[in-house]
């Protein structure tokens, strides 16, 4: 298959659901775990949850960087550009994501602050070079597919002795937010979230190839599928896991064998390795403190780091009353469940960030308009 197109097909779709019917065990239930927010988009986009039986159903889970990201560090950003004379750039659906007293970034913008959007870190570094006399902060956020980008910046501010430029750095890692949800009350204790296997994520994956999720699928005898984006990759993936736990088996298989490889991208990681370090903990919205699931700047680039140009506390806040963004991230609940949901929080104004970014589960369920859940008599038939 060469065309996105292809990867699209009808007639597949139903030859692979059909397939699906065929091999899922109607005596048990497969409760499927995405972490990518492209992959919870695809689902939507595509009706993919209508074409499962019924027992076969996907678990939303914290795959949107710009969800994940707490309260504080939003008021952080918030500050540095409030507080001192500087120039702060990031991503387009950070700006909107409401912090304590839903004060955003982008409404500060409004308030006279120089907030600008970036599309890449490219652009913040020539905001910095046709800026001299100001300070400018990348706010930086993502899983590992956007760390190589920030790291290559910090090399080429260090390379060119550009002094007012820092990173205000949030990148968190993939592998311990699952490890994290593997081991919290509600799977391991209480049972009220039940994953059965996981849909690898894509971007990440290529980045850090397959191999990180052997030990989860060992130590925690959960399948691991590494799928593609498309909706016949996310199909061909629930097969693929389906089988799995028909079989006892819990291996990391690769659907997404056109992109992703066991090793992924060494030059991609050695340059992560050169960069950043591991912190010791770092809140995620929604999972709390996870141990060893952020990175921080490396001290040979320590003067690039805003956190150490400029006075950056641990702020603890909490999100807005009344909004299940946090318990949707860890599968405890689905968008609808929220009684702000469609009422109150909308895309044009985001109670939380599930609804903010182009690849929450929120944003994912208002977009493409699936507010209930399917019954048997609208689910397609082969």
């Amino acid at each position: 298959m060469k065309y996105v197109d292809e990867f699209r097909r009808h007639d597949l779709a139903q030859t692979l659901a059909a397939a699906i019917r065929r091999e899922a065990d109607s005596g048990r239930d497969y409760n499927l775990m995405e972490f990518c927010g492209g992959h919870t988009h695809a689902i939507f986009r595509y009706g993919v949850q209508d074409l499962m039986p019924d027992n076969v159903r996907f678990v939303h889970g914290p795959g949107c960087p710009v969800c994940v990201l707490p309260v504080g560090r939003i008021d952080n950003a918030v500050s540095l550009v409030s507080d001192h004379d500087l120039i702060l750039c990031t991503y387009g659906d950070l700006l909107r994501v409401p912090g304590s007293g839903r004060k955003s970034l982008l409404k500060v913008k409004a308030e006279g602050a120089d907030v600008r959007m970036v599309y890449s870190t490219q652009d913040a570094l020539k905001i910095a070079r046709d800026n001299p006399d100001r300070q400018v902060v990348f706010f930086a956020i993502g899983f590992e597919t956007t760390t190589p980008p920030t790291a290559v910046a910090i090399r080429q501010a260090q390379a060119e002795g550009l002094e007012n430029f820092s990173v205000f750095c949030n990148h968190v890692l993939t592998p311990a937010a699952i490890q994290n949800i593997l081991e919290s009350p509600e799977v391991r204790e209480i049972g009220s979230v039940s994953i059965d296997g996981f849909f690898g994520p894509s971007h990440v994956s290529s980045v850090i190839g397959s191999q990180p999720y052997e030990f989860f699928a060992e130590e925690f005898q959960r399948p691991v599928v590494i799928a593609g984006f498309e909706p016949l990759d996310v199909m061909q993936s629930a097969l693929m896991l389906i089988r799995q736990l028909n079989e006892g088996r819990h291996d990391v298989e690769n659907e997404y064998t056109r992109v992703v490889s066991r090793d992924g991208n060494r030059k991609a990681k050695a340059l992560v390795a050169e960069v950043f370090e591991l912190r010791r903990s770092f809140e995620w919205r929604g999972l709390g403190l996870v141990p060893y699931s952020a990175l921080r700047i490396k001290a040979p680039y320590a003067d690039f780091d805003a956190e150490q140009r400029f006075t950056v506390p641990a702020i603890q806040a909490s999100d807005v009353k009344g909004c299940e963004c946090p318990r949707i991230l860890r599968g405890v609940k689905k968008p609808t469940d929220c009684k702000l949901f469609g009422t109150v929080c909308t895309p044009e104004n985001p109670m939380g960030s599930c609804m903010v970014s182009s690849e929450g589960a929120c944003a994912a369920y208002w977009t493409y308009g699936r507010f209930r859940e399917p019954t048997p008599d609208t689910r397609a038939t082969g």
